[in-house]
């Protein structure tokens, strides 16, 4: 047989050998595992939320049972915000690393129905603790704000907000 015959097959042969479909291996996924991915997520947010208080360690942050940090930076002596009324509030909403991804307008404020809109759940947590002249800084854990997809824009996926925020008047 004639040498560049005989390797020829010999090659293909080879080839065809390693292009044969391997068996995939499948994962099973279930509610222990997303449970597990959750609780994995949360801590290293922990983590990061517990630097980000050390390096600001004039402020002194108070945790809710859901994750929420929040720091008075002033209190005022308004009424309380309730569910149902509606807040004029100037904000900033930040990533944890100081990117400002939302803010007030200068020379406009912000509404929106306390419980009633489609804003952060954090952010409607923590509005129903300040009285009218407040001031705060919150810490939101992903879960409380976008969570795994972020907001599609300025927000990416998994991110801990820090919003500074204002409650100017309530109706």
């Amino acid at each position: 047989m004639n040498f560049w015959i005989k390797n020829s097959f010999y090659l293909l042969l080879l080839l065809s050998a390693g292009c044969r479909e391997q068996e995939k291996e499948t994962i099973q996924w279930d509610k222990d595992k997303s449970t597990e991915l959750g609780k994995g997520i949360a801590k290293n947010e922990d983590i990061d939320i517990e630097l980000f208080i050390d390096q600001h360690e004039k402020l002194s942050f108070q945790e809710t049972g859901s994750g929420l940090r929040i720091a008075f930076l002033k209190r005022g002596d308004g009424q309380k915000a309730e569910r149902g009324m509606t807040a004029e509030v100037r904000h900033k909403i930040s990533l944890l690393d100081g990117t400002v991804c939302y803010q007030s307008e200068l020379d406009r404020n912000d509404f929106f129905k306390i419980d009633r809109e489609d804003i952060e759940s954090g952010v409607q947590e923590a509005i129903k603790l300040m009285r009218v002249g407040d001031k705060c800084k919150l810490i939101i854990p992903s879960h409380l704000a976008h969570g795994l997809v972020g907001d599609l824009d300025k927000i990416p996926p998994l991110s801990v907000l820090v919003v500074d925020m204002e409650l100017i008047a309530l109706k």
